[in-house]
């Protein structure tokens, strides 16, 4: 448990940090890659909670996400199609599926926790 914080605070303080500039016309792909790669972690989070987390399956669907979700956009500018927002539209609700259902879990844990004596 403790891993996976430091590693959060180490990328939030990278992050913030770096002198990291994105052309404007990279912004959408980087945007629809984050939210699948934000998609994944939730995704991961959520199948730990249900003790059924396999890193195999949690990184080729986090590397995999990502990929596709940037070629589609890299393939609708090309088509001058917006795709990239029916990706935005589909990460941006298994995002706030996910934080829903981590929420549940944490909510019953700490039920439980409080219950027993």
């Amino acid at each position: 448990m403790l891993l996976p914080v430091i590693g959060i605070i180490v990328g939030i303080l990278l992050g913030l940090y770096l002198p990291i500039d994105v052309s404007a016309s990279y912004a959408p792909y980087l945007s629809v890659a984050i939210l699948a790669s934000l998609d994944s972690v939730l995704g991961g989070v959520r199948s730990n909670m249900e003790k059924n987390f396999d890193m195999g399956i949690f990184i080729s669907g986090f590397l995999s996400n990502s990929l596709a979700a940037a070629g589609l956009a890299y393939l609708g500018d090309l088509l001058e199609v917006p795709i990239y927002l029916a990706a935005i539209i589909v990460f941006g609700s298994r995002i706030f599926n996910n934080l829903a259902i981590v929420r549940r879990y944490l909510l019953s844990y700490y039920r439980e926790r409080k219950e027993q004596p």
